[in-house]
Parts: C-alpha cells; sequence; structure tokens
C-alpha cells in the first residue's frame, strides 16, 4: 500500500495564488491508495474546504473519509484523509489535542488492515509532546498496524520524537520544505511494531514546487495479509 502526505497550504502557492485544481494535479501525480492532507481547510469561520468535495470529485479518482463536522468541509482541524474511490473505510475517527492553538488528529482503518492516521502537530516542542501523548492514548485500544503520517514541526533530525519512539519508528521520506528549497524534513511517518517500509521518498516536480511550501511525501508498505 502505498501512502502519501502533503501540507497544501489551504490551496494557496508560492506565487500566492490559491488554486485548488493545481493542488490536485499534484495529488494524481502521488498516484497513492491514501493520501492524508494537512491545512486542507481554511482556517476561520465554518472552514470551507480548500478543496471542494466536487472539485474532487471531477478531477481526482479519491474521496475524503467522512471527518468533517460539516457540509463545507472535507476534514477536521484542517486535517483530511483521501482514498481510492471504493476503498474499504471503517472507524473514523477524530482526536482532540492539546496546545496554544487548536489541533487535532484525524483517523480510520483503510481496507480492515492498517490503521491511518493524519497529524498536524504544533510549532512548540513541549506542546508536540503532549499532542504526540494524546495520539497514542486514542490508540491504545488499536490491535491492528498503524501508520501516523503528516507534518510533525520538528526540525531536528534526531531529537523531538521521545513520546513516539517506544511506539513507532520514525521515517523522513525526505526535506519536504521549503518547497522552494527543500531544508528541513518536516513531514514525516510513523509506523508501529511489525511495520516496514519497502520505499519512500519526495514528489519534487515542477509543479509541486510551486503548489505549496511543502513538498508530499510518501513510502509504500508491506502489510499482513490478514486483517490485524
Amino acid at each position: 500500500m502505498k501512502l502519501a502526505s502533503y501540507n497544501i497550504r489551504k490551496a494557496v502557492g508560492l506565487d500566492r495564488r490559491r488554486d485548488p485544481a493545481r493542488i490536485l494535479d499534484v495529488v494524481n501525480h502521488i498516484g497513492a491508495d491514501v493520501i492524508v492532507l494537512q491545512e486542507a481547510d481554511r482556517r476561520l469561520g465554518p472552514r470551507h474546504a480548500a478543496l471542494p468535495r466536487q472539485l474532487i470529485a471531477d478531477h481526482t479518482d479519491y474521496e475524503p473519509v467522512a471527518l468533517a463536522v460539516n457540509e463545507v468541509s472535507i476534514g477536521w482541524h484542517g486535517n483530511a484523509i483521501l482514498v481510492k474511490k471504493g476503498t474499504e473505510v471503517s472507524d473514523p475517527q477524530r482526536i482532540t489535542l492539546p496546545g496554544l492553538e487548536p489541533r487535532g488528529a484525524v483517523s480510520a482503518v483503510i481496507e480492515g488492515r492498517l490503521r491511518v492516521v493524519g497529524v498536524h502537530l504544533g510549532l512548540l516542542r513541549r506542546n508536540r509532546h503532549g499532542q504526540m501523548r494524546s495520539i497514542r492514548k486514542a490508540l491504545e485500544s488499536c490491535t491492528r498496524p498503524t501508520a501516523v503520517l503528516g507534518d510533525f514541526n520538528e526540525w531536528s533530525p534526531r531529537v523531538g520524537f521521545e513520546e513516539f519512539q517506544d511506539h513507532f519508528s520514525i521515517l523522513a521520506p525526505g526535506k519536504s520544505f521549503h518547497a522552494s528549497r527543500p531544508m528541513a524534513a518536516l513531514d514525516r511517518v510513523g509506523l508501529s511494531p511489525g511495520l516496514e517500509a519497502r520505499t519512500g521518498g519526495v514528489i519534487e516536480t515542477r509543479l509541486s514546487r510551486v503548489a505549496s511550501d511543502h513538498l508530499p511525501v510518501w513510502v509504500e508498505l508491506d502489510l499482513p495479509k490478514t486483517p490485524g
């Protein structure tokens, strides 16, 4: 299964244009089975989707997992999960995270075999630690293999993941920020014991370098043959 994570910056590119169709062109190029998005909804008010549902339906083979709490968003606290049409999805969850600003994580079980969690952690490390603890607590009863993907907002390549290190192996598929000149691996993947990435990388194309300030990252996993 190919998984990807993409902070789409509310579909505003480095040219300052809000262009949802351009983001979806990048999404189509990624070609993952499951894509977690950050900043997929606008920040204020009812949080209208940065990627309109009809545009997703018309221009991609994806559909959003049912995580929104209203009719105008596609996710929660800006986090969304896209899956290929026809994918079996169960147990969608919203996870409230602590911090100085409203944050949340989202998760769902894909094809009964893998729980995927989408995150966008806070700017301060002490807040990120608390948010990781909240995610761990929310996943305590989960018996399936789990992949946590998203913008971890951690600049250090070695520290900052202490609250996850006994529960997930943290991978950095590559430097994903800033899109115009990648210097940091802010976008990461955490894998529960027993899961291994076959391969992974960063989508760096002419289009992805301007569509958002982050580049998409991806991994391919070998999954157990039977549900967990």
